[in-house]
Formats: C-alpha cells, sequence, structure tokens
C-alpha cells in the first residue's frame, strides 16, 4: 500500500448522525495510552495527523481518515481511560457500539493491545463485543520497543492465551521502528483487493 493522500474528512461528536459511506473502512479500537493515534500516524505515513497526546482519552470523536480516496480509516474513541466521568465513558461507549452496529463499509477491526501488559478486563470486554457483532478482529500488539527483543514471544503468548482465539492473527508492533506496518498494510491491500 502506497500512501497517496490523507483527508481527515469527517469528524463525529456524540451527537453526531454518522455517514453513511461508500468507500470501505477499517476501525481502530483499543485502550486510551495504547498508541492507537501513533500507529494511525505510522500507516498514513505522517508524523502528528492523527493527534497524539501525554494525556489519554483525547479521542473523544470518531474520526474517518480518507485514504487515496479508496478507503476509511476509523479511528475510535479510546476506552478504560480512568479520569474520565462515568457518563462521557457511557457515550463512548454508545458511539463505539452505534458506529459498529451500524456501519455498511466495515470490513476490518484492528483491536490494539499494550505487548508489555496482560490484556485487562476493558480488551476482553471489547474483543467479545467485536465477535459478538460478526467480527474477527485483527490484534495489533503496541509498543513493541518498550520491551526486550528476548520477551516479544512470551508476551505475546500472554495475549493469546489471555483474550483470543488460537488462530488470531496479532501483529506485533512499534511506532518507532514501524515494525508490523507491512503486515498491517497487506491485511488492508487484500481488503481493497475483495472490494474491487
Amino acid at each position: 500500500m502506497k500512501i497517496k493522500s490523507v483527508d481527515l474528512e469527517i469528524v463525529c461528536g456524540v451527537t453526531s448522525k454518522l455517514p453513511d459511506n461508500s468507500l470501505p473502512e477499517v476501525a481502530f479500537a483499543g485502550k486510551s495510552n495504547v498508541g492507537k493515534s501513533s500507529l494511525i500516524n505510522a500507516l498514513m505515513m505522517r508524523k502528528s495527523y492523527a493527534r497524539t497526546s501525554a494525556q489519554p482519552g483525547k479521542t473523544q470523536t470518531i474520526n474517518f481518515y480518507n485514504i487515496n480516496k479508496e478507503l476509511y480509516f476509523v479511528d475510535l474513541p479510546g476506552y478504560g481511560y480512568a479520569k474520565a466521568s462515568k457518563t462521557e465513558v457511557e457515550k463512548w461507549g454508545k458511539m463505539i457500539e452505534k458506529y459498529l452496529t451500524t456501519s455498511k463499509q466495515l470490513r476490518c477491526i484492528f483491536l490494539l493491545i499494550d505487548i508489555r501488559h496482560e490484556p485487562g478486563a476493558n480488551d476482553k470486554m471489547m474483543y467479545d463485543w467485536i465477535v459478538s457483532n460478526g467480527y474477527t478482529p485483527v490484534i495489533i500488539a503496541t509498543k513493541l520497543d518498550k520491551i526486550k527483543r528476548s520477551q516479544t514471544a512470551k508476551q505475546l503468548k500472554l495475549v493469546r492465551d489471555t483474550l483470543c482465539a488460537k488462530e488470531s492473527v496479532i501483529i506485533p508492533f512499534s511506532a518507532t521502528s514501524k515494525q508490523g506496518r507491512e503486515e498491517i498494510y497487506e491485511i488492508i491491500d487484500k481488503i481493497l483487493e475483495d472490494t474491487v
């Protein structure tokens, strides 16, 4: 996949009507501080197009990035953010739910998990919820550069054993070295091929 153009085309807040897009969509879900914006920026070949923040819980909208005028990257609000109020958290949850159950163009969901830690209750809930809606999430194990190379296999096994089905695709990813980006591009390219 070659990135020729990127355009933040649609931003949906809690009360916004979700767009009825005609292009395929791939969505990115994950905990508030899992490195979602860093991953999206790395995929878009942009430094800080998707807003990264030292303060988790920054993405409070659903952002639709038009990529090459052929598909959308859909950035979903981060979940599990402790400092957000209960009502805010519920609103974000409803937004994500509404999107996942109503989008006609959603082709794939990338679920981001921090490779350094065992997946938490929120991660498991999100995984089960995605599966119950008929999707098979692709797991992106982020922050690969934060662990020693010798720990990678052990941490990936931990993610597989505690979160997902044995046959699930898990891609270790580093925003620093961009390891894993080509594997993600391959999945997206396959989606585009299947859409034609």
